[in-house]
């Protein structure tokens, strides 16, 4: 099937909120005259008026929004079209025609999800306009158009406000800091306070570093913790964030800076650019009766490595670089979709070999990578 040799993974909570019931290949009424509805990074709808929607295909319809965007020949090779729903991401192929894979949404579903029947009767996926998971980090750095930093830029924040990109408190305030200042321009003191901040925490900060719970319970678990600490250490961060050398500081000055400075900051992160796979991983044994259960996780799959995330409490369960490991995996006609990766560790000191069974219908689509090949 053409649809399998895309990119699939698992999207963001922010994706799953508003876009799963939006159809963007022509399977619903569209807006006004368009036939596509093409999602960008920062939630903006691009609909396009195509001719002979069936037989388009990926590339003609990712040089219609280039044409659209008015972006220069690089975001050819920056960005890609995917398919996304809440049960399944799959990165286009230039070959591939949308329209096509759309229609044949519910079996791609069956073959690499186990979703329920009624939500796979129910799931829909949007068209988005996305990085290119093929796309070399170092390669970003060479950009220079505005416009293809920004895109990337919003990208990158809304995978770290949905915690898709695990980050550590202090990561969190640095790259808040810097939306900050492309959202409110350069910091002047007293100007935001921390209480204007914190009206709007969310949209610099993740979630669970936005929570200010309520109760018995919370006040319990809030005692000797500083009130605020959020907002405060955001602001403490963005008071310090550097303004371009020759740059005036004023709104209609050039942002490029502060987008290149969010995605090297980014860059640091592991899983930065990743391709998501979801899956399960088995728990250890535990108590008398040696009852383990599997555990969800998030597999992130880049050109340098892989990364197995906890679905859940959002850590990172594990981490290592292609040259650190090997893999196999079995097929869904043999038994149950696994993905092996066996690594060098050590029990106590003392070097071990070490096995992770990953259970995932979506293995199968990594030996598309070519790092795993």
């Amino acid at each position: 099937m053409d649809g399998t040799e895309g990119n699939a993974g698992q999207p963001g909570p922010a994706e799953r909120s508003h876009r799963s019931s939006v159809s963007s290949v022509g399977t619903r009424a569209s807006v006004a005259a368009a036939d596509v509805l093409v999602y960008l990074a920062d939630d903006t709808v691009l609909p396009l008026a195509v001719d002979n929607l069936p037989s388009l295909s990926a590339h003609e319809l990712h040089r219609a929004v280039r044409e659209v965007l008015q972006l220069p020949d690089i975001a050819l090779d920056v960005f890609a079209l995917w398919l996304v729903s809440p049960l399944l991401e799959v990165q286009l192929k230039p070959r591939h025609r949308p329209y096509k894979l759309g229609r044949q949404w519910p079996e791609l579903l069956l073959r690499f999800t186990d979703a329920p029947e009624d939500d796979v009767a129910a799931d829909e996926p949007s068209l988005q306009f996305r990085r290119n998971v093929f796309f070399p980090k170092r390669r970003e750095l060479q950009i220079h158009d505005e416009e293809v930093l920004r895109l990337l830029y919003e990208e990158a924040k809304g995978n770290v406000l949905a915690a898709r990109y695990p980050c550590d408190v202090e990561d969190c305030e640095a790259l808040g800091a810097l939306v900050c200042r492309v959202q409110l321009g350069p910091y002047q003191p007293g100007q935001p306070t921390a209480c204007a901040l914190r009206e709007k925490l969310d949209s610099f900060l993740p979630a669970h570093l936005c929570k200010r719970g309520h109760g018995l319970f919370a006040a319990l678990r809030g005692r000797g913790a500083k009130a605020g600490t959020g907002e405060q250490g955001l602001l403490s961060a963005y008071c310090q964030v550097k303004e371009a050398a020759g740059s005036d500081g004023e709104h209609g000055a050039s942002l490029s800076p502060h987008y290149r400075a969010y995605l090297l900051k980014s860059h640091e992160l592991p899983f930065y650019g990743c391709a998501f796979f979801h899956g399960e991983v088995d728990k250890p044994a535990q108590g008398f009766l040696h009852r383990g259960g599997r555990k969800p996780v998030d597999v992130a799959i880049s050109l340098e490595g892989v990364h197995v995330i906890d679905s859940r409490e959002k850590h990172v369960l594990l981490g290592l670089r292609f040259q650190e490991l090997s893999w196999d995996h079995t097929s869904p006609e043999e038994e149950e979709s696994v993905l092996w990766l066996e690594f060098d560790g050590d029990n106590e000191g003392t070097p071990v070999n070490k096995l992770l069974k990953i259970y995932s219908k979506q293995c199968y689509l990594l030996k598309r990578l070519p790092s795993l090949h």
